[in-house]
């Protein structure tokens, strides 16, 4: 029989709420949110007004957490949005062979900018990679972001999640390797992380009609669809949507970059898989079908 270590993971929570960062359960020995599908929910409890995904299901309560953590040996997710967390996730590539991995291309990043590699709270992942805990600069809206640093960096902070210290997953342990207080973002690293204001396209005169119109609303429906798609399908309904967009970005109708940031960040928003899962399935997606729906120029 497994070793039962909720009590352990209960005191890990509970330290975790106790500095202000709201957690939530994980299933037992895996990375993936615990509680029920949004298609499954009994709309009872915590979800009598509506169904609650994990960022709004996470708390800094003691009670929620005590009974939570009591009944079941739950992983720990801490919600980096509502901690106030910017998180730098320096993974390691899945063959060992390959390199360089998330922390080397760090360094290199850090050496390029002049700047000597931040001390803050550090943890060592199961896989073996690190999470570098920041704390997200207030009145600036950072989300969560996948390859944008560098190869194997991703981050996470408003719409995103990490494992806390004192889970275990893929027969690893999330480990505190640096108790360091938790420091501020420096400020070349927001530089780096904010986004990057797209310059305004010329819009031609085919679009004001009825045919920008359409592109518009189809945007804004299947960022719906994808962002309310119950667990379970929501892998499914972004290549969908990614697809049928990905037709209007071939026609000229729709900007191929608002299209990537409108579905990941619907993606983001209720899904449990990291930011570079879903930019590949976007990227595939939009890539399929605009190669397969050539712009042919507007009809009538």
């Amino acid at each position: 029989m497994a070793h039962d270590n909720r009590a352990a993971l209960l005191a890990a929570a509970m330290a975790s709420a106790e500095r202000g960062w709201p957690v939530f359960p994980l299933r037992p020995g895996d990375k993936r949110p615990a509680g029920h599908a949004e298609a499954d929910c009994p709309g009872t409890g915590r979800c009598s007004a509506g169904h609650l995904k994990w960022e709004q299901r996470a708390t800094t309560d003691p009670d929620l957490i005590r009974a939570a953590w009591t009944a079941r040996p739950y992983n720990i997710g801490i919600a980096t949005g509502p901690a106030g967390l910017l998180v730098i996730d320096l993974d390691k590539p899945k063959n060992q062979n390959d390199m360089p991995d998330g922390m080397t291309t760090f360094k290199a990043l850090c050496e390029r900018a002049g700047q000597a590699i931040p001390t803050t709270h550090r943890i060592r992942t199961a896989s073996g990679g690190q999470h570098l805990y920041f704390a997200n600069p207030v009145g600036v809206h950072l989300r969560s972001t996948a390859g944008k640093l560098g190869r194997l960096i991703d981050t996470r902070a408003h719409g995103g999640y990490v494992v806390s210290a004192g889970s275990m997953a893929q027969g690893g342990a999330y480990e505190v390797i640096d108790p360091a207080p938790v420091v501020p973002l420096p400020h070349w690293l927001i530089d780096a992380l904010m986004p990057r204001c797209k310059k305004a396209r010329p819009v031609p005169a085919a679009l004001t009609t009825g045919a920008n119109r359409y592109a518009t609303a189809a945007l804004r429906n299947e960022k719906a669809n994808v962002a309310t798609a119950p667990e379970g399908t929501r892998n499914a309904t972004l290549l969908r949507a990614a697809r049928a967009l990905g037709r209007l970005v071939a026609t000229g109708d729709l900007n191929r970059s608002v299209v990537e940031d409108a579905l990941s960040g619907a993606a983001l928003a209720g899904g449990s898989e990291s930011p570079r899962y879903y930019a590949d399935v976007i990227t595939r997606a939009l890539n399929w079908s605009i190669a397969n729906n050539p712009s042919k120029g507007h009809t009538a």
